[in-house]
């Protein structure tokens, strides 16, 4: 069956880095799109990056020339690096496969505090 598995996250200081991995299997994961989402407690999750089949990638207002989304066909594996991280970038991040029905993974923490 269909598997997304996040991985990376962790706790971090404002200004550091992290970098998420989101590998699938039991899909053909080069032709789709992939989103990251993230979910803050207590709000409504929100869309974050996206990257096509392509290449092609899109950004939420909020995470532009910090959040860079990427991907590896050869390893069926979505990435997500992210720099100059702010404590309002604490959520629970997840990824998905846009398809006819969509794919979710069960999403990883990231926690930005001193």
């Amino acid at each position: 069956q269909v598997q997304l598995v996040e991985s990376g996250g962790g706790l971090v200081q404002p200004g550091g880095s992290l970098r998420l991995s989101c590998a699938a299997s039991g899909i053909t994961f080069s032709i789709y799109t992939m989103d990251w989402y993230r979910q803050a407690p207590g709000k409504q999750r929100e869309w974050v990056a996206a990257i096509t089949s392509r290449g092609s990638t899109n950004y939420a207002d909020s995470v532009k020339g910090r959040f860079t989304i990427s991907r590896d066909n050869d390893k069926n594996t979505g990435y997500l690096q992210m720099n100059s991280l702010k404590p309002e970038d604490t959520a629970v991040y997840s990824c998905k496969l846009r398809s006819a029905r969509d794919y979710w993974g069960q999403g990883t923490q990231v926690t930005v505090s001193s």
